[in-house]
């Protein structure tokens, strides 16, 4: 490895590595991508096994090298496990697909190639994108085992993007793509201590995504800073005639990274959601020094006392459930190989058949939910209450009353000790994503600091298509914060350390 590959990567493993510097790095050579397939094969193959990756390219640096001339020149992203790439399978982390190989690659891959975005390899998830059962455990898959989470390899990466997130903070790639339905992209994103934006439903194609939701499934970056994901946002957003979704894509896409390096907070109304930041004491404390930096840079903060409501919820489990049974139905019909399940019903006869590997620490309560959530009648009705009460009865109803922007809290809290016995063990009571996830809404987290060394985000949430505006936010923020970030240990968490 090269001197400047190996400070490169010493830099993006401490967490202090932020936008402006990262403008030096920003033409990849050969060698400091020879780098990330060094470390993956280090300390995800061997070493501490981080899991993060399914497969690489070990030849991914002589193909970097080749799209230097390019917007993104050549950086190396990783790709989550759901999303098809023309080199390899594509599992979504389950048996049932190990020889999904369509040769294919999904419109946002194509539109990442066009910009000179080099495919690294396939990342880890949780399997179906955490929607086969209620008692799953985040970031496990029958196809990629666990992934741990760098900071702490004894506790999770959360999910589904388990793979994506724990990637990025390991310093395995420039960057990695997830995908979100309901916190899959924030969540790990927080948790494992980067960047995670999971932009407006409609900016960035699903075509050739393994789906859940036609409503609430947004591919979106995963980074070290705001203004990677924002450049990798650009590479990959836009219309996509498969996908009635995207009509609108092109007209709203910009280069979200513009500007970024000007950001500023200065006279912006921001609404804090007070009730949202949880019952954690020590998150408390980590936001409200996130939310000091940001009054310093010149934000005008507002206290929004809010309780959702609860049907928002309910109805939006429906649409999940029937969704997923038509999606999953019509991407599996599209799959070119023999043998292929080609329905939900397949699938859940396939772990049924082999229980001993899908199956041995959680079940398939919802892929059967699902199976029989037929009514279509009841479907419509819950899908346009929940978008109703999400979109214009909650997030756009806060902006108007309150006058503000944007909508922060912190997005989890610390990273749970992983237990594939029990299953999930984290707290519901912090956070503001769901609104956002249910109603299409952009959301951004950014790191914030840590609670015992386990690093914690904030959300930035704003209206429809305001994408651009709640990226400066972050930017902003990330330019005016205080707090020292942790860097990954590779080992267990000890409180001792």
């Amino acid at each position: 490895m090269t001197r400047t590959a190996a400070l490169l990567l010493a830099l993006v493993t401490s967490g202090s590595l932020a936008a402006p510097a990262m403008a030096t790095f920003n033409r990849q050579t050969d060698q400091e991508t020879q780098g990330y397939v060094n470390r993956i094969e280090a300390f995800d193959d061997a070493g501490p096994m981080i899991g993060a990756v399914i497969v690489h390219d070990p030849e991914a640096a002589a193909k970097s090298k080749a799209l230097l001339n390019t917007p993104l020149q050549g950086q190396s992203v990783l790709v989550k496990d759901n999303i098809e790439t023309r080199e390899w399978p594509t599992t979504a982390g389950s048996l049932a697909l190990a020889n999904n190989m369509t040769g294919r690659d999904a419109p946002l891959i194509t539109n990442l190639r066009a910009a000179g975005g080099m495919v690294l390899g396939k990342t880890n998830l949780s399997e179906w994108a955490n929607i086969r059962d209620n008692d799953s455990t985040s970031g496990w898959s029958a196809v990629g085992g666990l992934t741990r989470n760098p900071y702490a390899t004894d506790r999770n990466a959360c999910g589904s993007s388990s793979g994506s997130g724990a990637a990025v903070a390991a310093g395995f790639a420039w960057a990695a793509i997830g995908t979100e339905t309901n916190g899959s992209i924030t969540c790990p994103a927080s948790i494992n201590g980067i960047v995670g934006f999971k932009p407006t439903v409609g900016l960035v194609s699903r075509t050739y995504v393994v789906p859940i939701s036609s409503t609430q499934d947004t591919p979106g970056p995963m980074t070290r800073n705001v203004w990677d994901a924002a450049r990798l946002l650009t590479a990959i957003a836009g219309s996509d005639p498969l996908d009635p979704a995207t009509a609108e894509a092109d007209a709203r896409k910009i280069n979200f990274a513009a500007g970024l390096g000007k950001a500023s907070l200065a006279g912006v109304r921001i609404g804090v959601m007070r009730k949202q930041v949880g019952d954690r004491e020590d998150l408390a404390a980590v936001f409200d020094t996130a939310l000091a930096d940001m009054e310093r840079a010149g934000a005008v903060l507002v206290d929004i006392e809010f309780d959702p409501d609860t049907q928002m919820y309910r109805d939006s489990f429906t649409v999940l459930m029937f969704e997923l049974r038509e999606e999953m139905g019509k991407y599996l019909a599209s799959l070119p190989g023999e043998g292929m399940p080609r329905t939900l019903a397949d699938l859940i006869a396939f772990n049924q058949a082999n229980a001993g590997t899908e199956m041995r620490w959680f079940g398939q309560s919802l892929f059967e939910l699902a199976e029989t959530t037929t009514d279509r009648e009841a479907y419509e009705k819950a899908r346009a209450n929940a978008q109703r009460i999400a979109g214009p009865e909650t997030i756009d109803k806060l902006l108007a009353e309150h006058n503000v922007t944007l909508l922060v809290a912190p997005t989890r809290g610390p990273a749970w000790t992983t237990d594939l016995v029990n299953g999930d063990n984290f707290n519901g009571s912090i956070g503001f994503g769901a609104p956002a996830a249910i109603a299409g809404y952009p959301h951004l987290t950014v790191p914030m600091g840590a609670v015992e060394r386990l690093p914690v985000g904030i959300s930035f949430v704003g209206a429809k298509w305001a994408d651009a505006e709640v990226l400066k936010a972050g930017a902003a923020y990330e330019k005016a914060r205080t707090a020292e970030l942790p860097a990954p240990s590779f080992k267990p968490w000890s409180a001792g350390d």
